[in-house]
């Protein structure tokens, strides 16, 4: 059980202990630090470049900002890092074989293990090392497994969710060439806006497993019975014209505010949504601002969707600097 499965009393026990050691003061203290790590992919960008003079932004950009500012935040040290890169990216495909799940699910937990007893021996100023003395304080919030399942949580949804969001926008802006000019021209304010249009138009979590009624509901003359699997489509609801207007399928970051729900709703609603919005709105800016002329290196049809139920983004984003 972690945070995300759990509902009720026991999803608030879970949920407690993430929610005082990740402050919005911890989020903005981070602020320098992935100002730094973006200047460094931005700065490297140019030597990724393949012999067509094509970078794949996904790879070398997308990934990499919100996997060193979790791995940083969370206190994973640099030589495990990329192993735990490799299980964040299998969790999250459901191509994987039954013996490739069960291995993921053993290595996750003694790569966790380590980090805890790591971070046990010799705390540091991050979010591991925070957990572990908020447990010490109170014994009975978290279990050993459930702070493993906690950690566990933070990097995968603090990860591949970000890391979508940014591929998704920047595909967004590359294909809508109005909606970049107003975003080069654009101040924080505007990017904001980049980001919760994207958010909403091409939701980086598409379908999200899975939530449980607690009693019988109707939907559209459907019933629905207390304790069937739902799943949630971010992505289709983020168009419902309904709520967001007949023009609910064009991307326009100059549309009057909605509310959209990709960082879910209610109890469960993401406790890294202030993370991911501060990560998005350094890095676009950055990138367009370093590298105005950026654009598709391939057909936009061309671009091959991750082979996820869950993520919803491209395997690829190869551009021209």
């Amino acid at each position: 059980t972690n945070m995300v499965t759990a509902d009720g009393a026991e999803h608030h026990r879970l949920r407690r202990l993430v929610t005082k050691t990740l402050t919005p003061q911890r989020v903005q203290s981070l602020r320098p630090r992935i100002v730094e790590i973006t200047e460094n992919l931005l700065d490297a960008l140019p030597g990724h470049a393949g012999e067509d003079g094509a970078v794949d932004l996904r790879r070398h950009f997308a990934y990499p900002v919100p996997m060193q500012v979790i791995c940083e935040l969370v206190g994973v040290p640099e030589h495990e890092r990329d192993e735990m890169r490799a299980l964040v990216d299998s969790i999250f495909r459901t191509n994987t074989t039954p013996e490739e799940v069960l291995n993921t699910q053993r290595d996750i937990y003694l790569l966790l293990d380590r980090l805890v007893e790591a971070r046990r021996k010799e705390p540091g100023d991050d979010l591991t090392s925070a957990l572990i003395a908020a447990r010490e304080e109170e014994p009975d919030t978290l279990s050993h497994e459930e702070l493993l399942g906690t950690l566990w949580v933070m990097v995968s949804a603090g990860h591949e969710t970000t890391l979508s969001l940014l591929v998704n926008a920047v595909r967004a802006l590359l294909t809508h060439p109005d909606q970049r000019a107003l975003a080069l021209d654009g101040d924080a304010e505007v990017w904001s806006a980049v980001v919760e249009e994207t958010l909403r138009w091409d939701a980086p979590i598409g379908n999200f497993m899975a939530r449980y009624p607690l009693e019988d509901i109707e939907i559209a003359g459907v019933t629905i019975p207390a304790g069937e699997a739902i799943l949630a489509p971010y992505s289709a609801v983020g168009r419902d014209s309904t709520h967001h207007g007949p023009n609910a399928h064009r991307f326009d970051i100059t549309r009057p505010r909605t509310r959209h729900i990709s960082f879910g709703h209610g109890p469960h609603i993401c406790v890294g949504a202030p993370l991911a919005r501060l990560e998005a709105n350094i890095a676009l800016p950055a990138l367009f601002a370093r590298y105005p002329d950026l654009s598709l290196a391939v057909d936009p049809g061309d671009l091959v969707p991750v082979a996820s139920m869950f993520s919803n983004s491209v395997q690829a984003l190869p551009v021209h600097l």
